[in-house]
């Protein structure tokens, strides 16, 4: 029991790298005083992965990791942000959850380029997908629309924060995750406050509107660019900078074509500077 319990926190917190199950139960917390509802469907959506990679014959230690349960996390809090929770969205999550940890395992088989979150995302697009083409009135209303308001950095910075798992009705969120993160590893807390701060000036400066910067939409990508690819030396910073304002780049991009972008902007900007990194190094040692 105590394994198992373990094993979900780390897949909470294997969201933003943290292999710490008190990092997970603090942002699981996090969650929780934004919606006890989503609380449950990231919960739900962890176990229904983690099982499917134990059924499936997986790495045990991946496993124990939570390697397989955070995109699983993330695919069940989308079901509760696109869907009203209902016997049909369950299902949708259940398959959901499941799809995620096979394509985990496909991202796993290679190493040219690390899965991140890519597992969840393509999983919420084939059901978004699935939904739009049979059954449209399972999805909820789009929320895109924002009224006028001015900037708010605090609230900006925290929900940059707790957007990485759609956490944008409370600042509490982003600073649980920020704290959860920081129990882990302070330098991964020093990073992930540089992707959610850097971002809003570099967003102002590309003329995007407040209303959105305040919602957290900006900056999320960025959060988890900075912890992937920061380190102690200065160029992991400068490597971690240049995919944080990358990763606004792609966002402003995919939400002006009407795209749900999810945390696409941050693996696309990960793999870029990842391999202009992996060059440059080459290029170095020739």
């Amino acid at each position: 029991m105590k394994d198992a319990f373990l094993t979900l926190g780390r897949g909470v917190g294997q969201v933003m790298f943290q292999n710490n199950a008190l990092s997970g139960l603090l942002m699981l917390a996090g969650i929780l005083l934004n919606s006890w509802q989503m609380a449950l469907l990231a919960i739900a959506g962890n176990v229904v992965s983690t099982l499917t990679a134990c059924l499936s014959g997986y790495s045990r230690e991946d496993i124990r990791n939570g390697l397989y349960g955070f995109n699983g996390t993330l695919v069940g809090i989308a079901i509760g942000v696109f869907m009203p929770v209902s016997v049909a969205s369950f299902s949708l999550l259940v398959a959901g959850a499941c799809l995620s940890a096979w394509i985990a395992r496909l991202f796993s088989l290679q190493r040219r380029v690390p899965g991140f979150t890519a597992p969840f995302i393509l999983s919420v697009w084939i059901l978004l997908a699935a939904c739009r083409g049979m059954m449209p009135s399972l999805l909820l209303p789009s929320g895109n629309a924002v009224t006028a308001q001015s900037l708010s950095f605090l609230q900006a910075f925290c929900l940059n924060i707790g957007q990485v798992m759609f956490q944008g009705n409370t600042v509490l969120a982003g600073v649980l995750f920020l704290l959860g993160i920081m129990v882990n590893s302070r330098i991964n807390g020093f990073y992930a406050a540089l992707g959610a701060g850097l971002s809003i000036p570099f967003a102002l400066l590309l003329g995007v509107d407040d209303a959105v910067l305040n919602a957290g939409l900006m900056g999320y990508n960025g959060v988890l660019c900075a912890i992937a690819l920061g380190d102690k030396t200065w160029k992991g910073g400068a490597w971690a900078t240049v995919a944080v304002l990358l990763s606004v780049l792609l966002q402003i991009g995919g939400m002006k074509w009407g795209i749900t972008t999810l945390t696409a902007p941050f693996v696309v900007a990960v793999w870029i500077v990842a391999g202009c990194r992996a060059g440059w190094k080459n290029r170095n040692r020739n």
